[in-house]
């Protein structure tokens, strides 16, 4: 599976890993040459998955994390620690969606989401971060870079998906912080925006002919985007050749955020 060494031997941390972008992140990053950490509760998909990437040759463990949770962050990250040593790469990427009206959301939904996309975040980011600093006190380099799953929706707003909107205007934020504030240690801090990503979500959506019209009449590229071109995205933003990069959020939308029109559909 190794068919690149820009990665070789650096210790990834890829939060909701088990499936999904996270997964596609954790599978390019082994194929990079990178040691990748799963933490995820789903713990039968996680599993899985590792095992998916160590059969292709990558190496690849599970580790049960709840990232709103401050002691599995904590537990989480001494696991990965213990059993590589040190932690060179993180990608923030556990998320969840419930949807509902404005008017409707309850407050427990309203909480769950913030705690698992935005509170989670900043927990898993901040822990890592002061193992980083850490490891970086103790060797004087690689100092290891994050990087924050975020979304078109940190910049536009869908009415019915009120607290998933708010988050991600909160890691858009939240990546500037950590960016500014990480710059002395030589952390950098990036973030991704996916638009429209086929993921089981948009799976079913995709067989909805009115749905996926409307998914295509605003995205200008015409197609729905692939988990593997967000993995790609992180793989650069991990590599040397993101080195002056810190403080961005890279939109992988198909031409979505700079539209203010609707586009024709083909039949």
């Amino acid at each position: 599976m190794v068919e690149s060494k820009s990665l070789s031997e650096k210790i990834a941390v890829i939060t909701g890993g088990a499936k999904g972008i996270g997964l596609a992140c954790a599978e390019r990053f082994a194929r990079d040459g990178a040691k990748v950490v799963i933490a995820d509760i789903d713990e039968s998909e996680g599993e899985i998955s590792c095992e998916a990437i160590r059969a292709e040759g990558g190496d690849a463990s599970f580790i049960h994390c709840d990232v709103g949770k401050k002691l599995d962050v904590r537990n989480m990250v001494a696991a990965v620690v213990d059993m590589h040593g040190r932690i060179d790469i993180l990608v923030n990427n556990a998320g969840i969606i419930i949807g509902g009206d404005f008017l409707d959301i309850s407050e427990k939904d309203f909480d769950r989401v913030i705690k698992v996309n935005l509170k989670g975040a900043f927990l898993v980011g901040q822990t890592v971060a002061r193992q980083m600093v850490a490891q970086l006190e103790a060797d004087g380099e690689n100092p290891g870079t994050i990087i924050n799953m975020s979304s078109v929706n940190a910049v536009l707003a869908i009415p019915t998906q009120v607290p998933y909107t708010i988050s991600k205007g909160g890691v858009a934020q939240l990546t500037k912080v950590m960016a500014l504030s990480l710059a002395p240690h030589g952390i950098r801090v990036n973030a991704i925006g996916p638009g429209s990503i086929m993921t089981d979500i948009l799976k079913a959506v995709a067989n909805d002919k009115e749905a996926n019209d409307r998914i295509m009449s605003r995205t200008p590229l015409g197609r729905i985007g692939e988990p593997e071109e967000i993995a790609s995205i992180a793989a650069f933003l991990a590599s040397k050749d993101a080195s002056y990069i810190t403080g961005q959020t890279i939109y992988a939308d198909g031409g979505r955020l700079p539209l203010n029109y609707t586009v024709p559909i083909k039949s």
